[in-house]
């Protein structure tokens, strides 16, 4: 039974985000995670790769974040039904209080509010980090994801036309923003996610 035509649980939404829980991703969840990403690669823009990473390519890749930064996933009765994580904006020594969000949600979950739960704690995250600009860059045929950003507090910055081809046609895409800094202070230096006190992200996560 698919009762709001966005899960296929016999629970309803209150139960739902009554039985939800947060914790730090572990290269383990790889198989899991990959499970949720691959119908963002098959059948929408969202992402612009074409082919469905290995399981291996996607262990290193949750391996490489987690050597940084916060990687967070949503389970419900021990299952994944979503992850969010960030990464370095850019590699230049100036960039390093930047970072940019991704987050994929299970396509039966979606609209019950678990993405503005999974971003803000990674946002409270990389506060803890010293982070001074976040970002997202969103394809901007996904209205959706737009409004559910600018929900979150980010502002629009522009549109770099026709930047991604994929099923054969040109899209857009918009840079979304949210600046956590004071400008007339000198940036703390930044942490590395196993820098960070494991209390502090628990208290976040829990």
């Amino acid at each position: 039974m698919n009762t709001n035509g966005n899960f296929k649980n016999e629970i309803s939404r209150d139960e739902i985000l009554k039985n939800i829980k947060f914790r730090m991703a572990d290269v383990s969840d790889a198989e899991e995670l990959l499970k949720i990403y691959t119908p963002y690669v098959t059948d929408t823009v969202i992402t612009f790769e074409y082919d469905v990473p290995s399981v291996e390519e996607f262990r290193n890749r949750v391996k490489h974040t987690l050597e940084g930064y916060p990687y967070i996933v949503c389970t419900c009765e021990d299952k994944i039904i979503g992850y969010a994580y960030a990464h370095r904006y850019g590699e230049r020594a100036a960039y390093q209080w930047d970072v940019e969000l991704s987050i994929y949600l299970d396509m039966d979950y979606k609209g019950l509010g678990i993405g503005s739960l999974l971003y803000n704690k990674v946002i409270e995250v990389v506060k803890l980090q010293n982070v001074q600009n976040i970002y997202a860059c969103i394809t901007s045929a996904n209205e959706k994801s737009l409004k559910f950003h600018e929900k979150c507090g980010f502002e629009f910055i522009g549109v770099f036309k026709d930047t991604g081809y994929k099923f054969d046609e040109w899209y857009d895409i918009t840079w979304l923003g949210m600046s956590i800094k004071d400008k007339n202070k000198k940036p703390e230096p930044l942490k590395m996610i196993n820098e960070v006190d494991t209390k502090l992200i628990e208290s976040i996560l829990g």
